[in-house]
């Protein structure tokens, strides 16, 4: 890996590099992907099943584009008894850590007959995008689908690519029949998109999409928002690893490659304040380079957008940190609670040499969808509030409305809005005409 001294260029140079990695930047794709949407939402069905045809080699069509609870039992055949054990253990600290997220609606009553409070009502319908192909992500599904469950949510519908044979892959089905999925439809990529944002003669409109997916899927989430909510706009994957003289050079390596195999675009970066620790980390990535099975992607991954900065001190570490606003943060130091502290942006935060990256992405529970691309200074993980909605709850008493009546009527007169005005001036005008 390279080694730069962290200084203001590299910085600037760093920080660059990784914005070219957004789905924002991919605007040769975004006519492709509205054509897909458009067609979708015009011809529905039709155009969702030539798609498939065209894009995953399958026949579906209204009668087989639901997975059946056969296909199901089929899939539990196909699972091995220990891998689905393993499935049920992870649903099982998902499901607990989220469960801790839910909210509830409040109301405050006062002796004056006022009712203030907020409502909290899961979203009716939601829909879990999977992807499918070469890459089957079981874990992906129970992140998803477990905090809509969590929250209350009346109806999942996960849509998922099929194979040419036109089945899905068997764990991607076990996944979503442990986490509680209600309808498995077989298609991806931009049309199922389109399909659970407008809705086909059958695929109801849904009221929110989530999940990753490919830059297809990216743009098309990105290009519905405002027919349905979404959850963000998923970019490649990333790993930052603060990391001082006491870490391991070979955890240090290992976890940065976690990521980095992923794809050709993710990022995998270290920060330390050692150039010892930074030298004997680029010796061990290079010899797992070697072995693992990945070896190419992640070769490509680091020469594109690898880095280790070597800091002067622990608080310029930290100030790039924030800049970066990693999706993955690792803390490997003598103090990681301390640095913890300090930490304004990240999507999840491991603290300790024991804490690799993985852990979140498969057992520990917190969601393992979190915001990339530096969106972590605004945007949180995926949890149990994106699955609800609030609504304020006002209700006053004549009494408690005639004490503040004439303000309120000052201040709309103060915006020229005399029907706003008028609207509260009305429950009065018999009292005003008897005092006169």
């Amino acid at each position: 890996m390279r080694i730069w001294h962290l200084d203001k260029t590299t910085k600037k140079n760093v920080l660059n590099d990784l914005l070219k990695r957004s789905p924002n930047h991919y605007g040769e794709y975004e006519e492709r992907v509205a054509t897909i949407l458009e067609k979708v939402k015009t011809e529905k069905d039709s155009a969702l099943f030539a798609y498939t045809k065209s894009f995953d080699g399958a026949d579906i069509s209204a009668a087989n584009i639901r997975v059946t609870e056969d296909e199901i039992k089929e899939a539990y055949e196909q699972v091995d008894e220990s891998l689905l054990e393993i499935i049920r253990k992870a649903l099982h600290n998902i499901r607990t850590y989220h469960e801790k997220q839910k909210v509830n609606s409040w109301f405050d009553s006062r002796p004056d007959g006022t009712i203030l409070g907020q409502k909290v009502t899961a979203l009716q319908r939601v829909g879990v995008y999977v992807p499918g192909g070469k890459a089957a992500y079981p874990s992906s599904v129970l992140m998803n689908i477990a905090p809509a469950k969590a929250a209350g949510v009346e109806e999942i519908f996960m849509v998922t690519p099929p194979g040419a044979d036109g089945k899905v892959t068997p764990t991607t089905l076990v996944a979503a029949k442990e986490a509680g999925a209600d309808v498995i439809y077989k298609v991806g990529g931009a049309q199922a998109v389109a399909a659970l944002a407008y809705g086909t003669e059958s695929i109801p409109k849904v009221d929110k999409i989530v999940g990753p997916g490919n830059i297809y899927v990216a743009l098309a989430k990105k290009a519905v928002y405002g027919h349905v909510s979404i959850d963000a706009i998923a970019g490649p994957s990333e790993i930052l690893v603060i990391a001082d003289e006491t870490a391991s050079p070979r955890y240090v390596a290992a976890d940065l490659l976690s990521q980095a195999e992923h794809d050709e675009l993710a990022s995998a970066i270290l920060v330390t304040t050692s150039e010892d620790l930074a030298q004997k980390v680029s010796e061990e990535v290079a010899a797992f380079t070697q072995q693992l099975s990945r070896g190419e992607i992640i070769q490509k991954s680091l020469e594109n957008y690898g880095y280790i900065l070597v800091a002067d001190t622990l608080e310029d570490v930290i100030d790039i940190a924030n800049e970066i606003a990693s999706e993955h943060l690792e803390i490997q130091t003598k103090n990681p609670y301390d640095v913890m502290t300090k930490i304004r942006n990240a999507g999840a935060i491991f603290i300790g040499e024991y804490s690799s990256e993985p852990l979140g992405d498969y057992f520990a529970g917190p969601n393992h969808v979190l915001p990339t691309n530096g969106t972590a200074k605004f945007f949180s993980p995926l949890s149990v509030d994106d699955f609800i909605k609030k609504s304020s709850i006002i209700a006053y008493s004549r009494e408690a409305l005639e004490e503040i009546h004439e303000d309120i009527e000052a201040f709309a007169e103060a915006e020229h809005l005399t029907a706003h005005a008028n609207s509260i001036m009305v429950r009065f005008e018999n009292r005003k005409e008897q005092n006169e």
